[in-house]
């Protein structure tokens, strides 16, 4: 009875122990977790490093995290920058009349007289549909304008997340061997299933950030690039609202070029639209059937729904990094159920429908360690 007593009481301390500590390191949760999602994007030029330059580790994490900086946090905060003052300017022009988003609208419906018949034929009316649509303009404009300026004017908080975030990314890279050993041996759940579910936290952020976030930043790229070359403004505003946008497979950045090109149409601009409609089919559209099998898989792909439904939760939730954290969650959600039913209920079946994500084939009695008796 001592015996028991005991061991409920430390276990008891440990998990309140556990929770403080958790809730300690709560404001830096988000450096945490991108911590570990550059350590593992960049451990494979660690190894490679390593491999050539065995006797200095401590040098070779050094020198991955200077690539990693130079190759993604620089230009990051130089995009970040310039997308900021370009939506604080465009909200400034829009509140002081300089930029009437009603008459471009009313551009438009004048150069498509049918809108209005094909409108009432679904029961809906254009100038109550216009009105709702600039309000949302206008408030999903000063969301972004007063988070923009927030992260302005919050700046050295940013860079001290920043700065914790690499300084931990640098002993992720050096010991994260070592720490993933450690994890296994002290989780109680099973050797074999904290294998499982650590090498499916791996897969997924991996293809969500090396792969989904290049997709997402190449659909961007393409898009800002061609509003810059037609002459439309704000190209790099709308380049950045196109990557975020590409991050969600039934939407994507024809959202923001499709309108665009409809609405140089309206204006009378034919060659520009025509040349946007084509560069938009033929040039954006494209790049996610092509790249995304290659650096993501399909082995490793989310169930378009879930993708949906994941990437606008983590956004609504954890902000911008809700777009990796969000399918994380949704990945290991299905692992910890496929795992359920296959050692639990014996069932061998998948969560996921056909051609989507699955996970590796495991026996019904397997990740069940010695531990678990």
């Amino acid at each position: 009875m001592q015996e028991k007593l005991e061991r409920r009481s430390f276990i008891f301390t440990l998990a309140l122990v556990t929770i403080a500590f958790a809730l300690m390191l709560q404001p830096f949760f988000i450096a945490i977790f991108w911590a570990c999602a550059v350590a593992l994007i960049f451990y494979p030029l660690y190894v490679y490093l390593c491999n050539r330059f065995p006797k200095w580790p401590n040098l070779c994490a050094l020198l991955t995290l200077i690539l990693c900086i130079v190759v993604v946090v620089i230009p990051v905060l130089l995009v970040a920058s310039s997308f900021i003052s370009e939506v604080a300017n465009l909200y400034q022009n829009v509140q002081s009349g300089k930029v009437n988003l009603g008459a471009k609208v009313e551009e438009v419906r004048a150069a498509f007289p049918g809108i209005n018949a094909a409108l009432e034929r679904v029961g809906m009316n254009f100038d109550g549909l216009k009105e709702s649509l600039l309000g949302g303009l206008m408030s999903i404009g000063s969301l972004i304008a007063k988070n923009a300026l927030a992260l302005g004017q919050n700046t050295l908080n940013f860079f001290v997340s920043l700065g914790l975030m690499l300084y931990l990314t640098f002993f992720l890279i050096r010991d994260g061997s070592s720490l993933v050993d450690l994890l296994i041996r002290a989780l109680p759940l099973g050797d074999e299933r904290e294998k499982l579910l650590l090498a499916k936290f791996a897969e997924v952020t991996r293809a969500t950030i090396k792969g989904n976030l290049v997709v997402a930043v190449t659909q961007g790229t393409l898009g800002g690039i061609i509003f810059w070359v037609l002459g439309l403004p704000a190209p790099l505003l709308w380049g950045v609202v196109m990557t975020v946008l590409s991050l969600l497979p039934a939407v994507g950045a024809a959202i923001i070029w499709f309108p665009a090109a409809l609405y140089l149409y309206a204006t009378g601009d034919v060659i520009k639209a025509t040349v946007l409609m084509l560069y938009g089919v033929l040039v954006i559209s494209l790049v996610d059937n092509i790249l995304r099998p290659i650096l993501v898989g399909r082995d490793t792909k989310l169930p378009d729904y879930m993708v949906l439904f994941s990437t606008v939760g983590g956004l609504m939730l954890f902000g911008i990094s809700g777009f990796a954290i969000g399918p994380l969650l949704a990945a290991l959600f299905m692992a910890f159920w496929q795992i359920f039913m296959r050692e639990f209920l014996g069932d061998t079946g998948t969560l996921s429908p056909p051609q989507t994500a699955q996970l590796p084939e495991v026996e019904a009695n397997a990740g069940v360690s010695d531990r678990d008796g």
